[in-house]
C-alpha cells in the first residue's frame, strides 16, 4: 500500500517525502478532531469492573 502511493505522488524524492508528511499530519488531523471524538463515547473505558472498598 505504501508503495502505491509512493509511486503515485508527485515530483522527485523530496517532493514525495514532503506531501507524505503532509498527508501524514492531515491524517492524524482528520483522527483527533473528528473520528476520536466520534468513537470515544462508543468505547468502553469508564466500564471499571472493581469497587472501591
Amino acid at each position: 500500500m505504501y508503495g502505491w502511493i509512493w509511486r503515485h505522488l508527485p515530483g522527485n524524492a523530496w517532493v514525495r517525502a514532503l506531501t507524505s508528511v503532509v498527508l501524514v499530519l492531515a491524517v492524524v488531523y482528520v483522527l483527533f478532531q473528528y473520528v476520536f471524538p466520534w468513537a470515544e463515547p462508543l468505547l468502553p473505558f469508564n466500564d471499571v469492573t472493581v469497587d472501591n472498598q
